[in-house]
């Protein structure tokens, strides 16, 4: 019989809606059951495409007994921490500090206050490796709760002021810093070069993950300094990427990361937010050096988010799964879909051309991954460009064949505001027109589906229904982002004003007013035990300089001196962290780059169908300049504050290149406004 997930919009609860665990969605009415029966409560937090979820859900939650178990002694809670980044984020906090580790499942013990007294996260169902039962876990934690109440308490009181005083640490003075200078911007980039893997690409050892954000600092920087070496770290990542079991060599898009150091065996989970950000890192590292790889890695990216991640609705599904079903074994297993040995070759292809295959993409007898199958990787560029295409194109065939992943395909705001804003540029540079297309459609679906009526957003959506979660900072920050980059490309101004007020929501409920520091949750969202702020980025941008960014970018559009100044207030805690661990703080650096730079606003105005016009559009959108605003009208426009005033020149189209809104003498020719972007 399902349990109380039956009716929830995430898939990852769905998945568990027919355990025996008696699960409640995390809420009020959870804990209230847990202090009716005097219990505490079990919360397991994960999501859809997490390989150790699924073996704990199999090993444990799907056991009678343990579900029995668990039922008798505990309130059990599931969360989806996609769905709820902000419970993910303070509890996993609680995790790393106790344990010095995080990780998926997360797995903590709460009082019925939500104050957490024990922790840990995958729990096999038997002692093993030093690690405890689950079930050997749980009589533990029981008898503690019924045996040693008061120590319990005591415990929990402790983590929670331990919380409480770290969540000061951003709060306090962050914002009295200045945004960091060229002094600080190189010495990120020289701590950068420190960790820099010059024989793999990429920083630091295994695991290895695309460092998107600070490959769009690199680029900037180089944009902006002329650093051949900020360049170079760029360029050999991305190429190491695009050459390895990272990326998928048949049907394009990236994996999460890769297990070892040379980007060989990737953890096979696919995720929006890796894609639409490396999707933008790749053309943008095209815009500036012109790379053939870099251009087909980006469409080739862009097509992968049409073709298998795309709804029904014209959103775009959060995840593909690391695991499917090997036909050959009957059982799940991880990477079963993109892999292959050398008999699966010549079953596709005959013995001449899987020997070629064998060749092109480095498939041994040995293997490079498990049982005696390859991750397949392009090491280098093929010979015979037509037969390498006849070659991927008949085992992408054959492997649509497969058992495919599953899909995590609830839509969430801040990851499509990811995917609109790549696919927005790319359909233009690239001359894709359909990419825009999904782009506008997908933008048009969080306006429908995931903005409320007083303005709010929605943190996710399901089949054209949308959940119940508040949004966070980043939904609103990477949505007024993808806006704004509609905004650019299209020249319909909706998108800017609707940028505007996602801003103007991030400014009343997500900043301190005293310090210009930014909370990830609103100040009227769902209190828990403290209110979660994180500057650091994670898999993507931070919420906090996420939204300095498009704060930026809105005030070049507008003269606004109150979202430029929210912005600069917002990078302070760059320059705080920026020179220590510039890794984890990439897009802050990439947007600090972006205000040294101006960053450059740049008027095109003419007729609308005059190619003259459309020339330097397309112009002014291939600068490199770092962050720069592109706004597009007739003459005469009133609607966009950057285009106020700016007639033609001499009856001609013309483009004006400003900062703070004093431009240079405007220019006609496309020429002279690219060298005036340099």
């Amino acid at each position: 019989m399902p349990n109380r997930l039956a009716d929830a919009t995430s898939p990852y609860l769905l998945q568990h809606a027919d355990n025996p665990v008696d699960w409640w969605p995390w809420g009020p009415e959870a804990f209230a059951e847990a202090e009716r029966r005097g219990v505490p409560v079990l919360l397991s937090v994960g999501y859809a495409a997490c390989h150790w979820c699924h073996v704990m859900a199999h090993e444990s939650f799907e056991d009678e007994t343990v579900g029995a178990y668990l039922n008798e002694h505990f309130v059990a809670v599931k969360v989806d921490r996609e769905e709820r980044p902000d419970v993910d984020a303070v509890y996993m906090e609680a995790v790393q500090a106790a344990t010095g580790q995080g990780g998926w499942p997360m797995t903590v013990f709460l009082t019925p206050e939500k104050d957490p007294f024990y922790f840990g996260t995958y729990f096999p169902p038997q002692p093993r490796h030093g690690m405890p039962g689950f079930r050997q876990v749980l009589e533990g934690v029981a008898a503690a709760w019924r045996d040693r109440r008061d120590e319990v308490g005591e415990v929990a009181g402790r983590i929670r002021a331990d919380l409480a005083e770290r969540a000061s640490v951003y709060a306090v003075g962050s914002g009295v810093m200045k945004p960091p200078g060229d002094a600080e911007l190189h010495l990120a980039l020289t701590e950068l070069s420190r960790t820099f893997d010059a024989t793999h690409g990429g920083f630091g050892g295994a695991p290895k993950f695309p460092p998107s954000m600070a490959i769009e600092f690199l680029l900037r920087h180089h944009a902006r300094t002329g650093s051949e070496a900020a360049l170079e770290m760029a360029q050999r990542t991305c190429e190491a990427m695009a050459r390895g079991g990272l990326y998928d060599q048949l049907g394009g898009g990236f994996a999460r990361y890769a297990v070892d150091n040379r980007w060989v065996v990737p953890h096979f989970e696919k995720m929006l937010y890796d894609n639409a950000l490396l999707l933008r890192g790749y053309l943008h590292l095209w815009r500036a050096t012109g790379s053939a790889q870099a251009r087909r890695v980006a469409l080739e990216t862009a097509d992968f988010l049409l073709r298998e991640l795309r709804t029904p609705e014209g959103g775009f599904a959060s995840a593909l799964d690391a695991d499917s079903l090997d036909e050959e074994t009957g059982k799940s297993a991880e990477g079963a879909y993109y892999a292959w040995d050398p008999g699966q070759l010549v079953d596709v292809l005959g013995p001449t051309d899987a020997a070629l295959a064998a060749r092109l993409f480095t498939v041994t007898a040995e293997g490079t991954f498990e049982h005696g199958t390859s991750v397949l990787q392009l090491l280098a560029d093929p010979e015979d460009e037509d037969e390498y295409r006849r070659i991927r194109d008949l085992l992408l065939t054959a492997r649509g064949r497969r058992p495919a992943p599953a899909r995590d395909d609830k839509v969430v705001a801040a990851w499509n505001g990811l995917a609109v804003a790549a696919l927005a540029e790319t359909g233009a540079l690239l001359e894709r027109p359909d990419l825009i297309e999904a782009a506008e459609r997908a933008a048009d679906l969080l306006i429908t589906v995931h903005l409320t009526p007083e303005g709010r957003l929605l943190r996710t959506s399901r089949d054209g229904r949308a959940g119940t979660n508040a949004g966070v900072l980043e939904d609103y920050a990477d949505t007024a982002e993808g806006f704004l980059a509609l905004y650019a490309v299209t020249g319909d101004s909706s998108w800017l004003d609707l940028a505007g007020e996602l801003l103007d929501i991030v400014l009343l409920h997500f900043t301190d007013d005293v310090s210009g520091a930014l909370y990830d949750t609103a100040d009227d969202a769902e209190e828990l035990i403290r209110r979660p702020q994180d500057p650091s980025d994670n898999a993507t941008p931070s919420g906090w300089t996420a939204a300095a960014g498009a704060l930026l970018g809105y005030a070049a559009y507008t003269g606004s001196e109150r979202h430029r100044t929210a912005a600069e207030r917002a990078l302070g805690v760059v320059t705080a962290l920026g020179t220590r661990a510039p890794r984890f703080i990439g897009w802050g650096l990439a947007v600090a780059e972006a205000l040294l730079d101006g960053p450059r606003e740049v008027a095109v105005v003419g007729a609308e169908g005059d190619p003259a016009r459309a020339l330097l559009h397309r112009t002014a959108l291939a600068a490199t300049a770092p962050g720069a605003v592109v706004a597009v009208g007739e003459p005469g426009s009133t609607e966009v504050p950057l285009l106020a005033d700016r007639p033609l020149l001499d009856g001609r189209a013309a483009a004006y290149v400003c900062r703070h809104f004093t431009c240079d003498a405007p220019t006609a020719d496309a020429e002279a406004l690219a060298e005036k972007l340099a």
